[in-house]
């Protein structure tokens, strides 16, 4: 089969289509026919050597996927062949067949294009855990969410709307902004053209949640708007600069700061993690979430989609299908 490998890290150039062996399902394994895959900003960084951890070369980047069971291993239950699936892989996405463990791997509901599955495990599972299993945002709240634009930002637009908060949505342009709108957002703030402390000044300052996948310069600003007990999430670093934030702000409001790791989570709470991507599909099922595609590459020129998402240039998801 064809996969897009990493043979020298580097930039999104170092992908090369390479033939590799076929997969074999192992026990508690299924191997599945790769109809789209989700490009994240984790890959970008894998392919860079910048991630937390550095697999050995080569390798197939790509952490989710969704397509149709083909081959199941011993012990499997529940996953039969021909079962459409999403599944967050961890690596070995990019790829036109992937073997995964079976509790990374969700049966979708009979409506959902691959295109939208495909980008539905990784950025939706971080939102929902960070903002449901570490913050406890509740009804009336108010979410503060940088980078709201992007592929894991607008989930929480759209899972902090869904769980009945005031969604504050901070972007850098006017039409990121209008799409973070159209998912919910309450209120909109373009750092882009303006301060980010201005923009929350006109919002009415204090927020009890920030949820955070950019760093850099904004979250000094941020931690300052947390109210009495406000939650601190930590998910990414998009902007390539990890903060210094003055743990002393968290000290006199009494707050707290989270980091969210998804997929080592689910990893340590696979039940756990099976019942949040359970209400998370159901919530699908009824429209009350909606991916939004930014476009879809095809496999062959998987580095112009690295590309895009490592320029920041992708509102929502960007997609690779097959040829």
């Amino acid at each position: 089969m064809k996969a897009q490998q990493v043979h020298e890290l580097g930039g999104p150039e170092a992908l090369r289509s390479t033939e590799i062996p076929d997969p074999e399902p192992g026990p508690g394994q299924v191997v599945i026919d790769v109809r789209a895959a989700g490009v994240n900003f984790p890959d970008v960084l894998l392919a860079a050597g910048k991630y937390q951890t550095r697999p050995e070369l080569p390798f197939t980047p790509g952490s989710e996927v969704a397509g149709e069971v083909t081959r199941v291993g011993a012990g499997v239950q529940g996953l039969e062949p021909g079962t459409r699936v999403a599944a967050f892989c961890g690596m070995g996405g990019y790829a036109e067949q992937a073997a995964v463990d079976a509790w990374r791997v969700f049966p979708i509901p009979d409506a959902m294009p691959y295109t939208d599955a495909a980008g539905f495990s990784v950025t939706y599972g971080t939102s929902y855990h960070g903002l449901v299993d570490k913050a406890g945002l509740v009804e009336g709240e108010r979410l503060l969410v940088l980078g709201a634009a992007g592929g894991v930002g607008l989930t929480a637009v759209e899972i902090g709307r869904a769980l009945g908060a005031e969604v504050i949505a901070a972007a850098s342009t006017t039409e990121k902004l209008e799409t973070c709108r159209s998912r919910g957002a309450a209120e909109l703030i373009d750092y882009g053209a303006g301060d980010l402390r201005e923009g929350l000044a006109t919002t009415g300052g204090k927020v009890d949640v920030v949820y955070d996948p950019v760093g850099g310069d904004l979250a000094q600003t941020a931690v300052r708007s947390l109210r009495w007990g406000g939650r601190y999430l930590t998910v990414g670093y998009a902007s390539g600069d990890i903060p210094k934030v003055g743990m002393n702000r968290l000290l006199i409001t009494s707050g707290a700061l989270h980091g969210v790791l998804w997929g080592e989570w689910a990893k340590r709470n696979p039940e756990r993690n099976a019942a949040n991507m359970r209400r998370l599909l159901d919530w699908y099922a009824e429209g009350r979430l909606v991916p939004h595609i930014d476009r879809t590459v095809a496999f062959h020129d998987a580095s112009a989609a690295l590309d895009v998402v490592m320029t920041r240039r992708a509102v929502g998801k960007v997609i690779l299908i097959r040829d």
